[in-house]
């Protein structure tokens, strides 16, 4: 056994400790306590940055806009018309509350977040030929989130990983072609929120770091390589070995730099397991200042569509928090908590500054970063395609509760529509879609099958004798913006349907449809 995996199998083996019902009871309400008193904190920071800036904080989102965006949020789809009318209908003073539980706890969740870091871990998209390694990397991260492994061990075991394939990350290496540079970029700027690339070449010119801590860190991924043409993986699958021997130089240079952690500090030299290992247990460490950070700050990121610091990967001294007490409790938070990070997007979730609605009817909008009002975000080509989906009442394999290896997640059509649709940045407050993301919603394979009478299950199933127009109307508003429509929408839309005799009156309810599945509210999430 390696030496990581001791260190991992130490910390499961005490998480599996038989606790007594009285104890597990007292530790649910000692975390519901420390919640509760987070949550607090957090929004008593957040207002009074909001008040000393001369601004009121909005009222809390109706709600049909709540339900709209905690769904997106944590489950990465629109709810369904049933979870709509349930949700609006349900009377309970601790409703949302109860509704983030249930969504947190669902397998859908697992499956958002494995979207959601693919697409941070892969950011230049899907990569047809690597297709099986793709849904590798999904997988592997989808198992982990419905564990809810702690956040350290997760980052831990992905700096160790050797295997692709249906159940292997090792495509995250081989798409940075096992350069131990780049590696060490990308893992810097994902798990430790710092940019240290600057120093690849010369001193940081802003920052602290140095030339030799850049490939100090780079040295930890020197020895790793991929199977030779005289060694392949049987499978054919991306596969990954640590050498006993390799080492990086300065460029330009002889000179050989060692491993160095980013903190300052080196790896003894007598110390057991590769360099990827060392390295995988500084990073779930006490040792190490930036992991915690650097997570609650991405978590903040996904949920309020900007970090704490911003860019969200660039927590260099330059680049000051707007809010540093909040980032340096919730930071704290997160580590009493062990790394949990359903909790941690649990507390969020739970606070007013999250649940505030992202209407603004003042003059001049406040800047995003105090959070006077939650700001509007845009949806991923993954969040679109299954809302699509919902609608269609296509249950994609993607959404699907299990995990089976053998049939790719990525279906040809998600795969199609994410190549048309997927931006090529990922600032969710900038609407960045282009042509063929209109032309795919306009004209599009899925939404002609959502709109079209014919094949639309929706459509089909308001052809019940007991709907009256307005009935139909409404149920098409709750399936898409999951809010009742106000009287002027109804106007307009009574209108459109009286353009057509009673025999074509369902190409009217297509045609509402298809301006709903194309409307701004649609593709975002406020």
């Amino acid at each position: 056994m390696t030496v990581i995996r001791r260190f991992l199998v130490v910390n499961l083996l005490a998480s599996l400790l038989t606790i007594p019902a009285t104890a597990q009871d007292e530790e649910a309400q000692a975390k519901a306590t420390a919640r509760a008193a987070m949550v607090q904190r957090i929004d008593e920071l957040v207002e009074a940055r909001i008040k000393t800036a001369g601004f009121e904080p909005t009222a809390l989102a109706d709600d049909g806009e709540f339900l709209r965006r905690v769904y997106l949020d944590l489950t990465g789809a629109i709810p369904r018309v049933a979870e709509v009318r349930e949700f609006l209908a349900d009377e309970r003073p601790d409703k949302r509350a109860k509704l983030i539980d249930t969504l947190l706890n669902s397998p859908a969740h697992a499956t958002h977040l494995a979207n959601t870091w693919r697409n941070i871990m892969l950011p230049g998209g899907l990569n047809l030929e690597q297709i099986n390694n793709v849904v590798g990397v999904q997988n592997w991260l989808r198992q982990r989130f419905v564990e809810n492994l702690r956040y350290d061990q997760l980052v831990a075991e992905l700096l160790v990983a050797s295997d692709g394939g249906d159940v292997g990350p090792a495509l995250y290496y081989t798409s940075l072609d096992v350069a131990p540079e780049k590696l060490a970029a990308s893992t810097a700027r994902i798990f430790l929120g710092l940019q240290i690339e600057c120093a690849q070449c010369h001193d940081h010119p802003f920052d602290q770091w140095k030339q030799k801590d850049f490939w100090g860190y780079a040295a930890f991924f020197a020895r790793l390589r991929q199977p030779t043409m005289n060694n392949p993986n049987p499978r054919g699958a991306a596969r990954l070995l640590d050498l006993d021997e390799g080492e990086v130089k300065l460029p330009t240079t002889e000179e050989v730099v060692l491993p160095r952690y980013p903190a300052g500090l080196s790896p003894d030299q007598k110390e057991l397991g590769t360099r990827r290992e060392q390295l995988a247990i500084w990073m779930a460490s006490r040792d190490n200042p930036f992991l915690s950070r650097a997570g609650v700050n991405r978590v903040w990121w996904h949920l309020f569509g900007r970090g704490l610091v911003e860019p969200v990967d660039d927590l260099g001294r330059q680049n000051a928090p707007t809010h540093p007490e909040l980032l340096d409790d919730l930071t704290a938070y997160f580590v009493r908590s062990g790394f949990d990070l359903r909790e941690l997007y649990r507390t969020l979730a739970n606070t007013r500054a999250y649940q505030r609605t992202s209407q603004w009817r003042g003059d001049a909008s406040p800047p995003p970063e105090l959070y006077v009002h939650l700001p509007v975000k845009t949806l991923t080509a993954d969040q679109l395609y299954d809302s699509v989906n919902r609608v269609l009442h296509r249950r994609t394999q993607s959404m699907m509760a299990g995990i089976n290896v053998n049939t790719p997640l990525l279906d040809p059509r998600r795969q199609t529509f994410i190549a048309k649709v997927q931006s090529a940045g990922r600032n969710f407050l900038e609407y960045q879609a282009g042509v063929l993301q209109a032309l795919s919603l306009l004209n599009g394979n899925d939404l002609a099958e959502a709109t079209n009478a014919e094949t639309s299950p929706l459509l089909g199933s308001l052809q019940a004798p007991f709907f009256t127009d307005d009935d139909r109307l409404r149920t098409l508003f709750l399936a898409t913006c999951c809010r009742q429509p106000s009287e002027p929408e109804l106007s307009l839309c009574r209108a459109q349907l009286m353009k057509y005799s009673e025999s074509e009156r369902s190409k009217g309810y297509s045609d509402v449809l298809w301006a709903l599945l194309n409307s701004a509210e649609f593709a975002l999430n406020h």
